[in-house]
């Protein structure tokens, strides 16, 4: 179907024609870069690049390509501001430099802000000071039917008219162009990400692959996204964590393995949740929780350093410190000190009796450990800023990990809070088949309870353990969380490229309906 268009596109439609009439391919094939902005402003040498009377000791030669940005048109030359991925440089542009009417007819009247081009020249510093490309030969690569927000200036700096957060990350191609900060932001996360691999690599820890599609979702608590196999015909499941599939490859034989994987959880929408997020998850064999809180503290450092040069950062209104060690405290002594409240050796409706005095609402459907997770997260985690190691939690509240060694009716995890979120969750891994079943028995009679989170029983789980699987210590990271911190973003979707989002056909309706 057919759309609208404004004056703005209808004028830039006719300019794509014209252009096509005139012999000129308005979208070309290729362009041959040989610089990028941010290599031309640091290589310049004024001495040996700067033209004196048209002539330099040594040319500094440039083939570039960008999207045109600003442009002022003065007569026979005109002055614009071309963006590539690495930033802006001005470009220098004369009606001699071009063939013969080229000028007039094309670049004058049917080259637009947004504009994809192509241009070679060679660099000079301006009259003002500016470091500029003058151009010898000119080429449109893109034609952009569709304006981008103006730029404007106030108080001496530039800014464009999107401000609005859901039409940013709707169309995230435009917020790229118009806010290189938020390029920068994701530059960031790659960079990041990659210190990770390295980190992992170098430590001889192989990166592996598993499935996405699952007959048995499992590894965490959590509501799954189903679907179903056409040709198979059975209903299969997106995966919720990698988990016990990796902890399968430990019973193979690898020593360590790690996933960097995208995992699906059917749950809401929030500032720190979005139903498609990305995962870290590292299992390694002959290791426990106290070794993997060392190397977290070290992995965690060391990406700071990598993007900042530095352990402290300025996140929000606080200056949080990654430099190693970090505080270490049980779940229970936390939640004693911030509530009073002693919860450790209660029965399930003795914790429903201190939960309920504290202002919670607890219902059936809510075992021990799902009301000692309320707890802790309604009144410790966000009071945590500077990070550190919440350990020891309830069995029932932690079905794939090894019972504590020495604190009965606790086991061997441990969660990393930042920033009053949780930034990781590791264990050192449940072993024993005989138990691990009873745990997915227990979680099977709260599924049937009501609790839509319950894990499932995986039979072919329990059969690789059954085989000897060697003691070993897990870790999940939540990337896009981890990412929120090392870039001072205060959204996931500030992280995430293009983060779930309502349909346009929904909000356009609501819009009018509020309207």
């Amino acid at each position: 179907m057919s759309r609208e268009y404004s004056d703005q596109e209808v004028f830039r439609r006719e300019a794509r024609a014209q252009i096509d009439q005139a012999g000129f391919e308005p979208y070309g094939y290729s362009w041959d870069v040989t610089h990028h902005s941010s290599d031309i402003l640091s290589s310049f040498d004024e001495s040996k690049h700067q033209p004196i009377d048209g002539v330099a000791k040594e040319p500094f030669q440039v083939s570039v390509a960008g999207r045109i940005m600003s442009m002022r048109i003065m007569g026979k030359a005109a002055f614009f501001h071309l963006q590539d991925q690495a930033g802006r440089i001005q470009v220098y542009i004369t009606r001699d430099d071009l063939p013969e009417g080229y000028y007039n007819s094309i670049f004058k009247k049917l080259v637009d802000i947004g504009d994809v081009v192509g241009l070679e020249g060679y660099i000079f510093r301006t009259r003002v000071g500016e470091i500029s490309v003058h151009v010898t030969r000119f080429e449109i690569l893109s034609k952009a039917l569709r304006p981008f927000p103006i730029e404007k200036e106030q108080d001496g700096k530039v800014f464009n008219e999107i401000t609005d957060k859901e039409y940013r990350y709707r169309q995230r191609y435009v917020d790229l162009v118009v806010h290189p900060e938020v390029r920068h932001t994701f530059q960031q996360r790659a960079r990041m990400i990659t210190t990770m691999r390295t980190f992992l690599d170098t430590r001889g820890y192989i990166e592996v692959e598993t499935p996405v599609l699952q007959p048995i979702y499992g590894g965490a608590a959590a509501r799954p996204f189903t679907t179903h196999h056409n040709a198979l015909d059975m209903k299969l499941f997106l995966r919720i964590a990698d988990e016990l599939y990796l902890k399968r490859l430990i019973v193979g034989g690898f020593d360590g393995v790690y996933e960097i994987s995208k995992d699906f959880r059917n749950e809401g929408l929030s500032r720190f949740h979005n139903p498609e997020f990305t995962m870290m998850e590292l299992y390694v064999a002959y290791k426990d929780y106290n070794w993997m809180m060392d190397l977290v503290e070290e992995l965690v450092e060391t990406i700071a350093i990598a993007l900042h040069g530095k352990t402290d950062l300025k996140i929000g209104e606080n200056t949080i410190s990654f430099k190693r060690p970090w505080k270490r405290i049980p779940l229970f002594e936390a939640v004693l000190e911030k509530t009073g409240a002693d919860l450790s050796g209660k029965s399930r409706d003795e914790l429903a009796a201190i939960a309920t005095k504290l202002g919670l609402h607890v219902d059936t459907t809510m075992g021990s450990g799902k009301i000692i997770d309320e707890v802790f997260g309604e009144f410790v985690e966000p009071h945590m800023i500077q990070p550190t190691f919440i350990t020891d939690y309830p069995v029932e509240l932690s079905p794939l990990a090894k019972r504590h060694r020495t604190k009965e009716g606790l086991v061997e995890r441990f969660e990393a809070i930042c920033n009053g979120k949780e930034l990781c969750n590791a264990f050192s891994e449940l072993n024993d088949p005989d138990d691990q079943r009873a745990r997915f028995e227990d979680q099977v009679a709260l599924g049937l309870r009501g609790d839509s989170e319950a894990m499932q029983l995986d039979e072919d789980y329990l059969r690789a353990l059954e085989y000897g699987m060697p003691p070993t210590a897990g870790l999940g990271i939540g990337i896009d969380r981890l990412a929120m911190l090392m870039t001072n973003s205060r959204s996931i979707r500030d992280v995430i490229l293009f983060p779930l989002l309502r349909p346009e056909v929904e909000e356009e309706a609501e819009a009018e309906l509020d309207g």
